[in-house]
């Protein structure tokens, strides 16, 4: 079985790091292998362009992919979103001068111009909803140098923090779509003879993103204290409880968000729990 991922580019790393939070790391030893096996047996990681890898799921070339919905849509390939993942997020948006005198797409009605892209597809769907008087010059580099080279007036691209923009003399004045990191698979997955590998594999991905930012805490509590306790925790369903072999103490198990770790233990520990015990969680399988 092939996962195709990005070879290089913002989504490169954290792409390699989910996988790694799976269970699926790289076997590799020279960056340049293009096809690389992994600590799951069977499964090997295909390393292409990120904005290819829709169009190689799509072909069977790839059982599944991990690359932009920008890309996606842009590619017009017939793969299935199967999981939104948690990182690559950015916005598509339109850029012009920051001298010019416009803050909104609304003032380019009318006005001729040009606008350089490599989102051929979503900007022509882009400018045809938005009814501009728009030529779209399509390029494969760079956008934002496009305007100062006289190349363009405007430019429809992907940004992050609004840096480069700035860097380039452009600022933002539309949002055209919302992007992030998804895996995708070939619509006909479910009935390839890696059905069940790739089920498996699809289960473990939610399971790892599922844990991401929880902990487990583990506590003895005295009988005389349970109930006060157990009111005082949030759990996924409701925590757990043991007896312990001392019939007065009882060892009490959840799960719950970090961010709110410091708050918990405080209050089970003023309800009267001890020998509070807090781990990690690498996945919860629903």
């Amino acid at each position: 079985m092939k996962i195709a991922i990005p070879n290089k580019g913002r989504l490169q790393q954290p792409t390699l790091q989910f996988l790694q939070s799976v269970g699926i790391k790289s076997l590799a030893s020279d960056d340049r292998a293009l096809i690389v096996p992994t600590s799951w047996e069977g499964v090997q990681l295909v390393m292409i362009r990120t904005e290819d890898i829709p169009n190689i799921v799509e072909s069977g070339a790839a059982e599944l992919g991990i690359t932009g919905h920008d890309y996606v849509i842009e590619s017009n390939a017939d793969v299935e979103e199967l999981i939104k993942l948690d990182f690559g997020k950015s916005k598509i948006v339109l850029a012009i001068p920051q001298n010019w005198s416009i803050n909104s797409v609304e003032e380019l009605k009318g006005k001729e111009i040009r606008i350089a892209t490599k989102y051929y597809n979503i900007a022509r769907e882009y400018v045809t909803k938005k009814e501009l008087n728009a030529k779209i010059v399509k390029i494969s580099g760079a956008a934002e140098v496009m305007p100062s080279l006289g190349a363009s007036d405007a430019i429809i691209d992907v940004m992050s923090t609004g840096t480069t923009l700035k860097l380039h003399g452009l600022k933002p004045i539309d949002n055209v779509m919302e992007s992030y990191a998804v895996v995708i698979g070939n619509r006909n997955w479910i009935k390839s003879d890696e059905a069940d590998k790739i089920n498996l594999l699809l289960t473990m991905m939610k399971g790892a993103l599922a844990a991401k930012g929880k902990k487990m805490i583990f506590m003895n509590v005295p009988d005389s204290k349970l109930d006060e306790v157990i009111n005082s925790l949030p759990a996924m369903l409701a925590p757990a409880i043991t007896r312990l072999s001392r019939s007065d103490v009882w060892e009490v198990i959840t799960v719950a968000d970090e961010d709110i770790l410091p708050e918990i233990i405080a209050k089970v520990k003023a309800a009267g729990a001890r020998d509070i015990v807090v781990v990690d969680i690498e996945k919860v399988v629903k």
